[in-house]
This record gives C-alpha cells, sequence and structure tokens, in this order.
C-alpha cells in the first residue's frame, strides 16, 4: 500500500543553508528514499521556488506568507498567524493523507479546529516559547516584540499540545512538552543531517574559531562575548565567521584584532570548521539542538561549549564544558597545545553515527505515521 503525506514547511526547505531548514530537507530525502510519497507545502518570502525539491516530491506548492501588519494578530503569535492560509487548507482537505507540520508556525488549522479528524504530526524544532524569550534577552531593538511573540507562543502552545502527536528534537524538549503543557502523545526523534559519518581530522590546527548566522541575535550575543572575552587570549588566531554581521560587531572584532569572516561560502565554512584546532561554541539558549555543534562534532577538532549548548541533548560527552570566561581561556590554553586524536574521533562516531542516522531515524517516523 502505498505511503502518502503532506508535509507543510514554515519556510522553503532548499537550499539547507542555515540551520532552520536542515531538518526539513534531509527528512524529505531520507522519507522519499523509503518510498513515501511527499505532497510538500512550502511558505516562500524570499528564497524562490526551487526546481531541486521535486525530486523528492509528487507535488510542491509555495505559498505566500502574510508579512507585516497583514500578518499580525492580538491573540497568536505573529509566526503562526503569518502563515494562516486559506489556499494551505483547501490543499490538505483534498484527501485524507497523513500531515507533518513543520514547526509551531504551521499548525494554526490544527488551532482552529479544521484539521480535527486528521492525522496530524508536529515537528517541534524547539520550545518556541523560550526561543524567543532567550531572543529577547540578547536583542535591544526588538526585545518588546519577542517578548510579546514569547507570551502569545506560550498560551498558543498549550492549547496545541494535545491536539496532535509531537516530535521533539531533544528528550529535554519532549519532557518540557510533557510537563509544562501536559501533552498527551510527545516523542523524540533526532535531526535529520547530511553527516553520515564523522570527518574530524586528526592532530592539530591553526586558529580557534566560532561559527554562525551572526544575523540572529542570539549568534551575534555569542560572538560579541567571545570577541570581548578571549580576542587576544586564545594563544591561536581567533576567528569569527557567519552571515551578515552587523557593524558593532564588526568594529569590535578590528578593535581586538579578532579574524571577521563575513558572508562565507557553504565551502569555505566546511573549511573553517575542519582546520580549526578549537570550535568554541557557548549559547545562550538552551532548547532545541544547535546545528553547527553537530557540524563542528561531525567535522571538527575539539569542541568547548557551555552547558546551554548541548544540556539534554546525548550529546554531552562530546565536548569540553566551561561557564566563566576564565574558564574558557583555561580550557582553550591546554586545547590549543593538544592534537585531536583517533580515539576521541571514535568516541564521537560511536555516539553520533548511532543517533544521527537518516535511514534508521525515517524508519522510525514512518512506523509512528502509518
Amino acid at each position: 500500500m502505498e505511503k502518502q503525506l503532506h508535509i507543510v514547511c514554515l519556510d522553503v526547505p532548499y537550499p539547507p543553508d542555515y540551520g532552520g531548514v536542515f531538518d526539513l530537507f534531509y527528512k524529505i530525502k531520507a522519507l522519499h528514499k523509503r518510498g513515501v510519497l511527499i505532497y510538500l507545502h512550502c511558505f516562500e518570502y524570499g528564497r524562490g521556488t526551487q526546481e531541486e525539491l521535486k525530486k523528492y516530491c509528487v507535488e510542491v506548492k509555495y505559498y505566500a506568507r502574510k508579512t507585516g501588519i497583514a500578518g499580525l494578530s492580538f491573540r497568536l503569535p505573529y509566526i503562526v498567524s503569518s502563515r494562516a492560509n486559506k489556499e494551505l487548507l483547501k490543499n490538505l482537505l483534498l484527501d485524507d493523507y497523513p500531515i507533518l507540520l513543520e514547526g509551531i508556525h504551521c499548525s494554526y488549522f490544527l488551532y482552529s479546529g479544521q484539521l480535527a479528524n486528521r492525522k496530524v504530526f508536529i515537528r517541534l524544532h524547539n520550545v518556541e516559547y523560550e526561543y524567543y524569550r532567550h531572543l529577547a534577552t540578547a536583542s535591544s531593538i526588538q526585545k518588546l516584540y519577542f517578548l510579546r511573540e514569547s507570551w502569545l507562543l506560550k498560551r498558543f502552545e498549550r492549547k496545541i499540545a494535545s491536539k496532535a502527536t509531537i516530535i521533539a528534537v531533544t528528550p529535554k524538549d519532549a519532557e518540557h512538552y510533557r510537563l509544562t503543557f501536559a501533552a498527551k502523545d510527545v516523542r523524540y526523534l533526532p535531526i535529520f543531517i547530511p553527516w553520515s559519518q564523522v570527518n574530524s581530522i586528526p592532530g592539530s590546527g591553526t586558529y580557534c574559531l566560532y561559527h554562525g548566522n551572526l544575523s540572529v541575535p542570539e549568534n551575534e550575543k555569542a560572538a560579541l562575548w567571545i570577541i570581548e572575552n578571549l580576542g587576544g587570549r586564545t594563544l591561536l588566531p581567533l576567528i569569527i565567521a557567519g552571515h551578515q554581521p552587523s557593524k558593532r560587531l564588526q568594529q569590535l572584532a578590528f578593535s581586538k584584532n579578532v579574524q571577521l569572516e563575513a558572508d562565507p561560502s557553504m565551502q569555505s565554512m566546511d573549511e573553517l570548521i575542519s582546520g580549526a584546532q578549537v570550535n568554541i561554541l557557548p549559547s545562550f539558549n538552551n532548547t532545541g539542538i544547535k546545528i553547527k555543534l553537530l557540524n563542528a562534532l561531525f567535522n571538527g577538532r575539539h569542541c568547548l561549549v557551555n552547558n546551554a549548548a548541548d544540556q539534554g541533548s546525548g550529546l554531552e560527552s562530546l565536548s569540553h564544558h566551561a561557564v566563566s570566561a576564565e574558564e574558557f581561556r583555561s580550557f582553550i590554553h591546554s586545547l590549543v597545545i593538544r592534537p585531536f586524536t583517533d580515539n576521541e574521533k571514535m568516541a564521537r562516531a560511536a555516539v553520533l553515527e548511532q543517533l544521527y542516522n537518516n535511514d534508521v531515524n525515517a524508519s522510525q517516523l514512518i512506523s509512528w505515521i502509518y
């Protein structure tokens, strides 16, 4: 019997060039490989239509997101109300196939009751209201917007928590949904990624690195903290790499003699990660899974993080942990003179290659849906 599935994506899931779409795109590929017939629905607001997606889907439909004032609601989070598209609902109701909603963002019609008789799954990318609360602490210009969105999201997530099967990306997020929102059916499934084996190169690198999308307030906050506290004190050169660094970040990096790689290509970023001696990845948000950390663990040498970066992820044993700036400096001083070993690579592979196996995880998801 054919397995048919609607997948509703908060954004166009190709190319997989930022963390938010990794899980979406590589899940589509893995499900297609297992024979699932996918009807893909994407909200398009800048990334354009993508021919590549037709290779993996029976049908790909695009919908406009209501941006600005048109997408605002007094009762609902903006990320939800701006995606309440009637054409999407019309297409979902043409049949009775199961529906996978990628993110709380796409769950308006679940909330409104118009999918009440359907088998619906929500892929929880993180605990969204907590993520927005963390964004508020990292931002000054948009602080009020992020705080309002966090408040509306918490109220909204409570209302839909038991209307569908929730599939979280970490055990910690799954438990949070059970305890905070009394969700009845919550499961854990690791994210889908492009790496199938650990490619870290034993030996030593020639610099320390922080990488991330620098236009995201949380990532900019981490980069500024690293430059302020570690700039000029890492024995090896310190590099900050990522997209759209602000003027403030550029000026601080220059004043502290920190190399800033702005808007590197995907190939250049891969080379920076694999060539670093220490990937320094503190986080100010402890929900979800950090794609940049997975990238560094699969492809880089030593990883130095704080607890928020990997707490509750099942990956805690694979990185070095520090809390204060002084502890970060102390760890870096020891790690820059310590070659990364084959044994450390094997220890990573034992965890990562079992947990993040796309074929196994696709089979698990299929068994839940059908």
